[in-house]
């Protein structure tokens, strides 16, 4: 069947009743609240003080990283572990900070994209190059767009397509460094998604959208159990066609996500993922520095000004992805998780960018270029867990080994577009080459093993020991020239944590983990790089509040990243892994479900970001702030459903804002934006208006050389769900 026709055909159905979004204001009677029953099982509640605790952090026996899909689906606070914890212990006796974006908080706000959806975590800084059509982050002011996950598996080693987020259960935003239980990733932390599973309870949900700018969506929700036990298949699809604040600007997207669960017996849990996406897009590239960040004597750029050219080939990128996730317990007291996913993805495409702005203010020249990216990535991480009670000592030991495999290929031909006039445009086109000018290939292979014990002592202290060593090679070729390098590096990371319950639900905590990144390339002399080393220190607290209603988590750290690739100052066009850079603040982050309807999240970061070695630049950058990070930032998000999921009107309200930030050598002015939403159910349907940027303020969302990324107006979403 043609991939047009199956999505037509998936989404058909938005014209029956029998039909809503996983919104988290579906009826009390949706039926979807009936998960497949997760077997019980191992001692998590060794782990609660004293007998098992009731409200939103109730401790439950679960597999290890199994994550509740009964919770009530408007909750803002998560009511179990964390699957990026790789362990069942609950977050309020975890010794790391780690936020949960869960399904009702996204869905409250009507959350399209990662960047959106990060805006709810304290520390992260997301969409930094505006609406290029990739994810892009920063956590604790370090990189970490190529350090996304999905169930616990590494995505790939480059992330070139952005991820959809209708088909997720919650986000998992894990900070600091996390190489202990992850591998290659940069110390500032990473993001996990844990995916919508099967369920035990047949259901149709889903929802047709539309909103500012063209938007039109619709997205698709079906489950139906299958004869035997904990078997049952679930499809998620959506199709969405989108313009864009910019003249000339447009999305378009086609998704599909189908999981099947099947019946092992009663000690064996086993789903198949998979999912397959197309992508079709302008490419948004922001505004010139003269005219928006600088003055201009001819006066301020129009917002929408398309700096592209009309007849620019669109980015095409398809991916597609296949895995299974299995837990079985062993009579013993064991339990295994072995996880695998494939995934291959492709995407090319026509950049137009702006390159510099003329002494008379008005023309701006550009280069272009034709880019292809293919790759593909194979990774699986299984482990082993077992409870361990010694009296006084209480054990959780997860032993495990993971692997992956990525490759990418890259070619780009040089593209010749005219220079234009930015208060008088008229478009001339884009002509591209034959010729390549870059064509190449690289393969980054790693294993790793790793170890950890989480344990309790004499019932107030948490004792956490972590090591782990990993062995890697890169291997990259360039075929214009048919040169070849190899890379292989191995390191020895660790982490090791305590925490202390002074009072109930008081736990402080002092934390040190280290972390490590192959570097590529090689320096003046054909000597390959050291691999980036990164380091942190934590001290936090952790409260349970109101009854366990609410989770307040505070945290003061200081983070660097060493052996970071820097300019060589004596050899023009290489590099020397000597730079090094520190990031230190501190981070609240609130998560509640206070009862009688109101629900908050709310995040606060204090974050100073610099470069304290710049390997003897002849002008010093020593001192200087990393790019697009705020020194101070927060968001807040409330919502008031005071009919607890029944009929009735429900509405939320909150606001985004951040400081000044360094960006390139300029400023970018610190703003504050509100959004608001209302809604009502009656029956199986539910309406919904959402805001964000609710006063239409402009601002930016972040900085390049040569342009600024442009925020997002206010825009407007309307949302028709139903259930059956």
């Amino acid at each position: 069947m043609p991939r047009t026709l199956l999505f037509c055909c998936c989404l058909a159905c938005l014209t029956s009743p029998a039909f809503a979004a996983e919104t988290g204001y579906a009826s009390a009677a949706d039926p979807a609240a009936d998960a497949l029953p997760p077997h019980r099982h191992g001692h998590a509640r060794d782990h609660a003080r004293g007998p098992a605790t009731t409200g939103a952090n109730a401790v439950t026996d679960l597999s290890a990283v199994q994550v509740h899909a009964d919770n009530d689906p408007r909750a803002f606070q998560a009511a179990g572990p964390a699957a990026v914890s790789k362990s069942d212990v609950p977050l309020a006796l975890t010794p790391m900070s780690i936020d949960v974006l869960t399904r009702g908080l996204l869905d409250s706000q009507q959350v399209r994209s990662v960047n959106e959806a990060l805006q709810n975590s304290a520390g992260v800084v997301g969409g930094t190059f505006g609406r290029r059509g990739w994810d892009d982050l920063i956590i604790r002011g370090q990189t970490a767009s190529d350090s996304l996950f999905l169930d616990g598996l590494r995505t790939a080693a480059s992330n070139r397509v952005a991820e959809q987020v209708s088909g997720l259960q919650q986000m998992e935003v894990f900070k600091g460094p996390a190489s202990l239980l992850y591998g290659q990733v940069l110390p500032g932390g990473l993001v996990n998604m844990v995916s919508k599973r099967p369920q035990a309870a047949a259901f149709v949900r889903g929802e047709l959208g539309a909103g500012s700018y063209g938007l039109r969506q619709g997205t698709l929700d079906v489950n139906q159990p299958l004869a035997g036990g904990k078997a049952a298949l679930r499809v998620n699809a959506l199709a969405m066609n989108s313009d864009d604040a910019t003249d000339h600007v447009w999305s378009r997207e086609r998704w599909i996500a189908p999981s099947l669960s099947l019946e092992f017996g009663p000690d064996t849990d086993f789903v198949v993922l998979a999912s397959h996406q197309q992508r079709r897009y302008i490419r948004q590239q922001g505004l010139p520095l003269e005219g928006s960040i600088y003055p201009n004597a001819n006066g301020r750029l129009r917002r929408s000004l398309f700096t592209g050219e009309l007849d620019q080939q669109p980015y095409d990128a398809e991916q597609t992805r296949v895995g299974y996730q299995l837990d079985h317990r062993f009579g013993n007291g064991w339990n295994l998780h072995h996880g695998l996913r494939w995934q291959e993805y492709d995407v090319e495409g026509e950049l137009v960018a702006n390159n510099g702005v003329g002494s008379d203010g008005t023309t701006v020249s550009r280069t272009a270029q034709h880019q292809h990216w293919r790759g593909g990535t194979w990774v699986q991480d299984t482990y082993l867990s077992r409870h361990f009670d010694n009296g006084a000592l209480q054990h959780s030991l997860t032993v495990g080994v993971d692997a992956f495999r990525t490759r990418e290929s890259t070619q780009t031909n040089r593209c010749s577009v005219g220079a234009l006039n930015l208060y008088a445009p008229v478009y001339g086109g884009v002509s591209c080459s034959d010729v390549r000018s870059t064509d190449s290939r690289s393969v980054v292979r790693s294993a790793g093993l790793y170890a950890r014990d989480q344990i309790r002592i004499a019932g107030d202290w948490q004792l956490l020991l972590g090591l782990r060593h990993d062995r890697s090679e890169v291997t990259s070729r360039n075929n214009l020239t048919a040169v070849g390098t190899r890379t292989k590096d191995s390191a020895t990371t660790g982490s090791a944590a305590l925490m202390y319950e002074i009072v109930p639900s008081v736990r402080p905590y002092l934390s040190y983990a280290s972390s490590f990144y192959p570097n590529t390339g090689t320096d003046v002399q054909g000597r390959p790089f050291d691999p980036e080393q990164g380091r942190q220190w934590e001290l936090g607290v952790k409260f349970d509040l109101l009854g366990g209603a609410a989770t307040l988590t505070a945290a003061a750290y200081d983070l660097r990243r060493r052996n970071v690739l820097e300019d060589d100052p004596d050899n023009d066009g290489y590099s020397i892994a000597i730079g090094e850079q520190r990031s230190r603040g501190g981070e609240l982050s609130l998560s509640a479900d206070l009862g009688n309807g109101l629900s908050v999240n709310a995040g606060y970061a204090y974050t100073e970001a610099t470069i304290t070695d710049d390997g003897g630049q002849p002008s010093s950058t020593v001192g200087q702030r990393l790019n697009n990070v705020p020194r101070n930032s927060g968001s807040l998000w409330l919502r008031y459903d005071p009919h607890a999921g029944s009929d009735g009107w429900y509405a939320g309200a909150g606001l985004r804002t951040a400081d000044a930030r360094y960006a390139y050598g300029y400023t970018l002015a610190g703003y504050t934006v509100f959004d608001a939403g209302v809604g009502y159910r009656h029956g199986r349907w539910d309406y919904a208006l959402n805001v964000r940027n609710l006063f239409d303020r402009d601002y930016y969302a972040g900085g390049l050389a040569r342009a600024v990324a442009l925020g997002d107006p206010r825009t407007l979403s309307f949302r028709l769900g139903f259930a059956y």
